[in-house]
């Protein structure tokens, strides 16, 4: 069963992995622009929800001069990440599963682990996180660790996630007031996510979740200033370390409760 679980956990990661770069091609865009609804060429982009769901690659097909094999073959696979995302998301849901076992945690995990990845995708090409995205999956999080916590043979606390969710988000704050240029207001919304499922597994969780996040970000700033691809003064992506942060704490934490 544990093997199982481990390999159902992969290819649900791999199969939702395919979706992230359709999704996250049109949400990256800038703040003043709207979704992107059409292909690199031109081509609407169409399907299931209003073409959100679906893989980033573009059929072409329908009449008009832009259409046909031509057109196929200016329509390659588009958005960012199309090929390491499904082998990404594999790799982390089975990493949790490994780690949290047939828990009903585990379940949250999953659901959360694709979105999580387009918000990363999003911040690393655009420096952005949609609040469309960040505010539902603080919201989904709190929800469904509530339900969560009602199943027999679950390894955490809902109340330390809602604590956890406002804790973080409050400390992220102070760091947005202290320092706005690097610390956009899409990482403090993000906080909730990142402190409700670490907050999940304890306050211990939760601290070592946040340095992480912390120490990689300014590992990775730090890096491009020596480089010089960047100063003090410029902004980066935030996100994507947080969430490695809150993965490498979730394995943290899910390995103490089977301990």
């Amino acid at each position: 069963m544990y093997l199982s679980a481990i390999l159902l956990a992969a290819v649900f990661g791999a199969l939702s992995g395919f979706l992230v770069p359709r999704a996250a091609y049109r949400f990256a865009v800038e703040p003043e622009e709207p979704w992107r609804a059409a292909c690199p060429a031109g081509h609407a982009i169409t399907g299931v929800a209003g073409g959100w769901l679906g893989p980033a690659r573009c059929a072409a097909s329908g009449a008009g001069p832009d259409t046909g094999p031509e057109a196929s073959e200016r329509c390659p696979a588009y958005g960012p990440a199309v090929v390491a995302a499904p082998l990404i998301c594999a790799l982390v849901c089975a990493a949790l599963a490994a780690a949290v076992g047939p828990r009903p945690e585990l379940v949250v995990w999953l659901l959360l682990a694709p979105i999580a990845a387009v918000l990363a995708v999003v911040d690393a090409t655009v420096h952005r996180l949609p609040d469309i995205l960040t505010l539902p999956l603080a919201g989904a999080a709190v929800v469904l660790l509530g339900a969560a916590s009602l199943v027999p043979g679950h390894g955490g606390s809902w109340t330390g996630a809602v604590t956890g969710a406002l804790a973080l988000a409050g400390v992220y704050f102070v760091l947005f007031l202290i320092h706005p240029n690097g610390m956009g207001f899409g990482d403090v919304k993000l906080a909730l996510v990142v402190g409700a499922v670490l907050g999940w597994y304890g306050w211990a969780v939760l601290f070592v979740g946040f340095f992480l996040g912390i120490s990689l970000g300014a590992a990775y700033g730090i890096g491009l200033m020596v480089l010089r691809r960047a100063g003090r003064k410029s902004a980066m992506p935030f996100g994507p370390f947080m969430l490695i942060g809150a993965f490498l704490g979730m394995l943290l934490g899910a390995a103490s409760v089977s301990a």
